[in-house]
């Protein structure tokens, strides 16, 4: 069964399940990609935040390290202690299989959150996915920066890409929504110059930015995977002795400290991804499945684009 649903029909239904499910104790296995990243500590403590409204609902919550094997090691140990249910932040996308094998032969439900796994038109039927669709979310973000541009009165435009995780999926298909929108008539004049990684990080961005600073290139904006990257770009730039505000930079995720970046007048787009209602979703979507319920193989939980006219809606929800 492969389904769609938005999060507002979800959320009817699940929670329902959920609350339902808390009815009897459950304990839930959480395996998180890693906690050193604003957008993941903002599910993950939406998850645990809403645990705490359930009864008798326990989770437990590992982080990964970023270490695929760090994190495989984790979901042995919750199939070995046979608990009610497994979420994954998977580490690494790629070796969603092998995790998704682990699960089905203990018969222990299983819900992936925020990255696809690439098995997922594959998966058991107590598994399931709940995210929001990423061929919205780099398209939001592109087709808003062209406008922007536009508005600029740029006929003529050059920007850098500053792409996720590489064995990530959520980075490959925001950066192919880059590709996709710019190759549109529309925003046809604008024109890529690099695209190389910096690994959802800021650090990273920021030496990434510096570098192609440094090499002499003019450039229009920079088109970033997350909200982190386009921070360390902003960084970048200023320490180069530039004025962000004269470009178009944008990013996803509208995090507090890219909506911050937005309000200072710096990041110009973001796109606001709900961090705490994914991982509401896959607690209630993991609950129900613990319970035997048949759910949606796909939750999504729509992206919405964030402008400074709109920014103030969204400082209140991360």
């Amino acid at each position: 069964m492969k389904r769609h649903a938005l999060v507002g029909l979800a959320t009817v239904l699940l929670a329902s399940a959920g609350m339902a499910g808390s009815a009897s104790a459950a304990n839930i296995g959480v395996a998180m990609a890693q906690f050193d990243d604003n957008f993941l500590t903002v599910l993950r403590n939406g998850m645990i935040d809403y645990a705490k409204t359930l009864p008798n609902v326990t989770l437990q919550v590992e982080d990964g390290a970023n270490d695929p094997n760090k994190q495989l090691s984790e979901i042995q140990n919750f199939v070995a202690a046979k608990v009610d249910a497994i979420i994954v932040n998977p580490v690494d996308t790629d070796a969603t299989a092998a995790i998704t094998k682990l699960a089905a032969d203990a018969n222990i439900p299983l819900v992936y959150v925020n990255r696809q796994p690439v098995n997922l038109d594959s998966l058991p039927a107590n598994q399931a996915f709940v995210a929001s669709n990423e061929k919205d979310s780099g398209t939001l973000e592109t087709q808003q920066v062209c406008k922007d541009l536009k508005a600029a009165g740029k006929t003529s435009a050059s920007v850098y890409v500053m792409e996720g995780l590489l064995n990530n999926q959520s980075a490959i298909q925001r950066t192919q929504d880059v590709k996709d929108v710019l190759a549109t008539p529309d925003c046809s004049f604008i024109k890529i110059i690099d695209t190389q990684t910096a690994n959802y990080q800021r650090n990273d961005a920021q030496t990434l930015m510096a570098n192609w600073i440094t090499a002499g290139t003019p450039f229009d904006g920079v088109i970033s995977n997350n909200d982190e990257m386009a921070i360390g770009a902003i960084q970048a730039i200023k320490a180069a002795g530039q004025d962000p505000k004269t470009l178009v930079i944008g990013g996803i995720d509208a995090t507090q400290d890219g909506l911050a970046a937005m309000a200072a007048g710096d990041l110009k787009v973001t796109v606001f991804q709900d961090a705490a209602g994914q991982g509401k979703g896959a607690l209630d979507t993991a609950l129900a499945l613990a319970q035997g319920k048949t759910v949606d193989k796909e939750v999504w939980v729509p992206f919405q684009l964030v402008t400074p006219d709109n920014m103030a809606q969204f400082q209140k929800k991360n």
